[in-house]
C-alpha cells in the first residue's frame, strides 16, 4: 500500500509520514513547500505542487499512477484564523479549490480512501462545555467555513463515486514527536511564545475578558504525536466495511486556558513569562474542548500525553 500525503513536509504531516515509514508503508509527499521542509520526510519522494493551481489535477493523477497510491491523507491548507478573516477569498481558493482538485485526481486515479484534515473551527463558538461531532457546526470565520465545506465535499464524493472518508476535526495541536520535527512556522500559541522569549519580548494574550475562569481563551491541546497516531487509526478504519461515522474529534478532552499554557511554559523553561494583554482577535471563540467518546469507541484512539508533555517536547525541539 502506498499513501499520498498532501502537506506531508509540514509540521503535522511530517509526523504522519514518519509513522507510516516506520510501519513499512510507502509514502509520496505532495507539498508546495511554503512552510514544509523536504528534509523532514526522509527518503519519501516529494512532488512540489500548489493544489489550487490548474496543474494540480494532472500532476496528482500522474503521481497516483506512478507510485501506486491506494489512499490519501490531506493536510495541505491555509490555517490561520485571523488571516482568513482578512483574506477570505484566498482561503476559499486555496482550501476549497485545493480539495476539489485533489478529489478530481482521486476519482480519476480510482483512489477511494481519504483522511481529511478538518478542524474544531467548524464548531464556531459553542455554548456547551464539550463539543460533540453531532452538535451544531456553525463556523464563525472563513477558515472554519472552508474546513466544513471540505467535509461536505468528501461526503458528496462518497455518494457520487464511493469515496471512503474520515474527517478529523483537530483541536489545538502542539508539541513534537521528535526534536527534528518541531513546529517552526510560529503560527500557533506555544511556538509564538517561544519566539517572543528568544526575542526577549513579552508574549501577547489576545483578550482577558472572555467568559472563562481566568478570562483568557480555553482550548483543548493535543500532542502532535497523538494526533499523528489518530491518522493511522483513521486510515485503518477506512479499510473496514463497518464505518458508522465519518467525522471524529481529535483532542485530549481537557481544556487549558492561554494563561495556563503560559504558566506551564514558565515551569518548563524557567523563563519568567509575563504576557501583555491585547484586544480580542476577530473570529476567536471563548472555549473549544473536545468530546472524544466517538473516536475512542470507534477507532480505539485516545490521547496519551498531557500539557506538560506537550510543552516539554516543544521546548526540546525549539532549542534544537
Amino acid at each position: 500500500m502506498s499513501v499520498l500525503v498532501t502537506g506531508g513536509a509540514g509540521y503535522i504531516g511530517s509526523h504522519v509520514v514518519r509513522l507510516l515509514q516506520q510501519r513499512g508503508t510507502g509514502v509520496v509527499v505532495v507539498d508546495d513547500l511554503s512552510n514544509g521542509r523536504p528534509e523532514r520526510v526522509g527518503d519519501a519522494p516529494v512532488v512540489q505542487l500548489d493544489l489550487a493551481t490548474d496543474a494540480a489535477v494532472p500532476t496528482l493523477t500522474a503521481a497516483i499512477a506512478e507510485h501506486g497510491v491506494e489512499a490519501v491523507i490531506h493536510f495541505a491548507a491555509r490555517k490561520q484564523v485571523g488571516q482568513s478573516v482578512a483574506e477570505p477569498a484566498r482561503y476559499w481558493s486555496q482550501n476549497v479549490g485545493g480539495t476539489a482538485n485533489l478529489l478530481l485526481a482521486m476519482e480519476a486515479g480510482k483512489v477511494d480512501k481519504l483522511v481529511f484534515s478538518s478542524s474544531a473551527a467548524t464548531y464556531g463558538a459553542p455554548t456547551t462545555p464539550l463539543v460533540r461531532e453531532d452538535g451544531p457546526a456553525e463556523p464563525i470565520n472563513p477558515y472554519g467555513q472552508t474546513k466544513l465545506v471540505g467535509e461536505w465535499m468528501t461526503r458528496a464524493a462518497g455518494r457520487a463515486w464511493g469515496l471512503r472518508a474520515a474527517n478529523l476535526r483537530y483541536f489545538n495541536v502542539a508539541g513534537a514527536g521528535w526534536d527534528d520535527l518541531g513546529d517552526t512556522a510560529v503560527m500557533n500559541l506555544i511556538p509564538i511564545v517561544f519566539s517572543a522569549l528568544d526575542a526577549q519580548q513579552a508574549p501577547a494574550v489576545f483578550g482577558d475578558d472572555y467568559p472563562t475562569p481566568d478570562g483568557s481563551c480555553v482550548r483543548d491541546y493535543v500532542h502532535v504525536l497523538d494526533l499523528a497516531q489518530a491518522h493511522l487509526a483513521a486510515l485503518d478504519h477506512l479499510a473496514t466495511d463497518d464505518r458508522p461515522h465519518d467525522t471524529f474529534n481529535v483532542g485530549s478532552g481537557t481544556g487549558a486556558s492561554v494563561l495556563e499554557v503560559l504558566a506551564e511554559v514558565r515551569a518548563v523553561t524557567g523563563v519568567d513569562v509575563e504576557p501583555v494583554v491585547h484586544a480580542r482577535r476577530a473570529g476567536d471563540p471563548p472555549q473549544l474542548v473536545a468530546d472524544v467518546e466517538r473516536i475512542t469507541t470507534t477507532l480505539g484512539w485516545r490521547a496519551t500525553k498531557d500539557l506538560h508533555d506537550i510543552v516539554t517536547s516543544a521546548w526540546s525541539a525549539w532549542r534544537r
